[in-house]
């Protein structure tokens, strides 16, 4: 039998016989252009009152229009007829960032453009509209059959590319991208048009963008006005073009019309973005590994740096200042991992993977002839996981040490610029000692050598300790052995390495480059962190990558499985960075201590948190007026409150940031920001009982625009509807 013809059958089952099994309504992100066949007659049971044609139309203006890939991270929407756009203020942070200096420091004090000549172009920076959407799986897939071997097969993919790139027609400034779905059994083609020319028209300051900070991350109730302001600039005639004075705002095809009534708990709600990945079809064996074993080592030893972190802040007010961005970079994964794992045992996720696959098992005993295609490849995937963990288990440990210790997280960085050289020549190098070194400079700015001692002798002997003998670099080994004790080799590396004495290594650098490579290569850091990586590579890294490489083709197998027998189940695409539609609703959720959260919060939980002088919990002196005096303007709700942070069981994930938070009738009424905390097992599990996703109200949005920063010009651009 020719599965290629079973799939395609096995899809266009999936798309017409819509049946309300194995999946929860509101699950998933959904590619926009099949919504109408696939999820309009849910969505509209759900409340919504606009057609999917009004979302995704190549035709005539549609939702998908308005909504932007921002920087090729996050997501944005337009939000006004002179190309307005609305994202998260950590979507923004380092256009931000880059225009802030110590007169005028744009994080601190917030930015609003009084007009369109003070809004500021910010290089590099770009948007990309999708201008439609194809299925171009035939195409890429041609000549390609259930008895082609995995090389022949990448051959005859990339050859089908090429022939569809050479082809493909194309607008002036169109580009095409094409991007597997389904594990590679499905490719669809975006046509996109991309502007470079993006200006900082409007920022809060930091203290309301990130107000929490690390405190709050993935917490509720939540009370962060996460929120920047960009605007799209185009040639005079409508085209994309780089910076120029000459440039004009851009006139789009669309724009959301932004309601001020706000939302009910139960309202229907809607996300639309650019989702980063998840990874829905795991095999149960995978999903435990996940989430049962290598979560926990990367938790625990986040456990021990942030430990050392935290006490060394305490003790010195200093090193909070250096050290608060940093804690919080560290503990964003790790409060992460954490509910990743909690939120999938809370919901039985490993268990009820594996019942779903003891159906699968059954309705393969029913169809023998299916048994040579399908029959081994659950056994084969959990073989090759199982023997995938001794490694995986190692990569966790060492990408954790990397990652925690700041001498070995500049040692790599300077591993690869040492490559250069010797690949391109000491002139290659040279000409990349600016960038270089003002990368160091930041680096540098808050570091402090005994912290980074201390969080290094909290690490490394878990290397020793809790991986295999012969995942250990000789190297390493030998140098404890020579130092008498971990803890004389620890304080000797720090004390003798010029990368743990940044201006002396930046100083060298901008004199004399070559010189400079000569002081590292025989840097003990340098070294120790070296061999330790080199020994990773070969003995832990490649027999990864050798598993992850045989276990593909059994995982695009096992999802072309999973479409064919369970044609009663809906199957949305994992997230890789394109456009997709979650909805579900707004509301709140009880909590895995039984206890129940609302679904909104206010401008007074705000003020309740606010602590004077603290980094997270600072407020700028005008928002505290404007609460005392309840000069909320228009933007209050009927009861005289003003509304911030809003929940919903949208199905979100990285990418999300900053996607519009849509209403019943597609209206702009939030911003996507963050998940709850064991909302994260939705990169795995996503379960509507548990999984919420965090959006400012755009009602706090524009308060903060105009009562606060003064600009309300900005709103009078933008279509609001009481």
């Amino acid at each position: 039998m020719n599965h290629n013809t079973v799939m395609r059958k096995s899809l266009l089952l999936s798309l017409l016989f819509v049946l309300p099994v194995l999946l929860s309504a509101g699950g998933g992100m959904w590619l926009p252009l099949l919504l109408e066949n696939l999820n309009e007659e849910e969505m509209k049971g759900m409340g919504m009152k606009i057609s999917a044609r009004d979302i995704y139309d190549i035709n005539n203006g549609s939702l998908k229009d308005a909504i932007v890939h921002f920087g090729g991270f996050c997501t944005g929407e337009v939000i006004s007829n002179q190309g307005l756009v609305l994202t998260n203020h950590h979507c923004g942070y380092s256009a931000i960032q880059s225009h802030s200096t110590l007169e005028d420091n744009l994080l601190e004090n917030g930015f609003w453009a009084r007009d369109k000549k003070e809004e500021r172009p910010n290089d590099g920076l770009f948007v990309s509209f999708i201008e439609r959407i194809e299925d171009v799986s035939d195409r890429v897939l041609k000549g390609i059959d259930d008895e082609t071997t995995e090389k022949d097969r990448a051959f005859a993919v990339a050859d089908n590319l090429k022939s569809l790139r050479e082809k493909f027609k194309l607008g002036k400034s169109e580009e095409l991208i094409v991007k597997p779905f389904y594990n590679g059994n499905q490719y669809f083609a975006f046509v996109i048009e991309k502007y470079t020319d993006i200006r900082l028209v409007g920022a809060p300051p930091s203290s309301i963008g990130k107000y929490g900070a690390d405190t709050d991350n993935w917490e509720w109730p939540r009370h962060t006005g996460d929120f920047s302001l960009f605007r799209i600039y185009t040639a005079p005639d409508g085209s994309p073009a780089d910076y120029s004075a000459d440039n004009i705002p851009m006139k789009p095809k669309k724009h959301l019309e932004i309601n001020m009534g706000g939302v009910k708990e139960g309202d229907f709600s809607m996300i639309f973005g650019f989702p980063g990945r998840t990874d829905q079809y795991l095999a149960a064996s995978a999903m435990q590994q996940r989430t049962e074993v290598i979560n926990p080592i990367r938790i625990g030893m986040r456990d021990l740096s942030l430990a050392v972190i935290d006490s060394a802040m305490r003790a010195n007010a200093q090193v909070k200042i250096d050290y608060a961005s940093k804690q919080a970079r560290i503990a964003n994964s790790w409060k992460k991992w954490r509910g990743e794992s909690e939120g999938v045992a809370a919901v039985n996720g490993v268990k009820k993977r594996r019942e779903m696959e003891a159906v699968f098992l059954g309705r393969l005993a029913k169809k023998p002839e299916e048994k040579v295609y399908y029959g081994e490849l659950l056994p084969k995937l959990n073989e090759l996981s199982q023997r995938q963990e001794e490694v995986s288990k190692t990569r966790a440990y060492v990408a954790e040490i990397n990652y925690n210790i700041d001498l070995f997280r500049i040692a790599s960085v300077m591993r690869r610029q040492i490559a250069v050289a010797e690949n391109n020549g000491i002139e290659a190098f040279k000409k990349r000692v600016p960038a270089i070194t003002n990368y160091l400079k930041g680096f540098y700015a808050g570091y402090n050598a005994e912290v980074d001692k201390r969080v290094a002798l909290a690490l490394l002997p878990q290397y020793f300790a809790k991986i295999p003998k012969k995942h250990q670099a000789f190297y390493a080994q030998d140098q404890v052995d020579f130092a008498g004790s971990m803890s004389k080799m620890i304080s000797d590396l720090f004390d003798r390495s010029y990368l743990t004495r940044g201006d002396r290594f930046i100083l060298l650098l901008e004199r004399d480059p070559e010189a400079a490579l000569d002081v590292l290569k025989g840097d003990p850091g340098y070294q120790f962190a070296n061999q330790l990586n080199r020994h990773n590579e070969k003995h832990v890294i490649d027999p990864y990558n050798e598993i992850a490489k045989r276990m593909a083709p059994l995982q695009r197998r096992y999802m072309k499985g999973l479409m064919e027998f369970f044609p009663e189940k809906r199957f949305y695409p994992d997230a890789n960075g394109t456009m997709r539609v979650s909805y579900g609703k707004f509301e709140g959720f009880k909590g895995l201590d039984g206890k129940k959260r609302d679904y909104m919060t206010y401008l007074d939980g705000v003020i309740d948190k606010y602590i004077p002088g603290d980094y997270e919990f600072d407020l700028p002196e005008g928002l505290i007026k404007l609460h005392a005096e309840k000069d909320y303007g228009r933007y209050a709700d009927k009861d005289g409150k003003l509304p911030v942070c809003v929940l919903g069981s949208n199905h979100t994930t990285g990418g999300n940031s900053g996607s519009p938070a849509l209403n019943d009738r597609g209206q702009l009424v939030g911003l996507n920001f963050d998940r709850t905390w064991q909302s994260t097992m939705s990169d795995v599990n996503y379960d509507p009982g548990i999984c919420r996703n965090i959006m400012v109200d755009i009602r706090y949005v524009l308060f903060l625009v105009d009562k606060l920063g003064g600009a309300g010009h900005l709103v009078d651009e933008m279509t609001l509807v009481e």
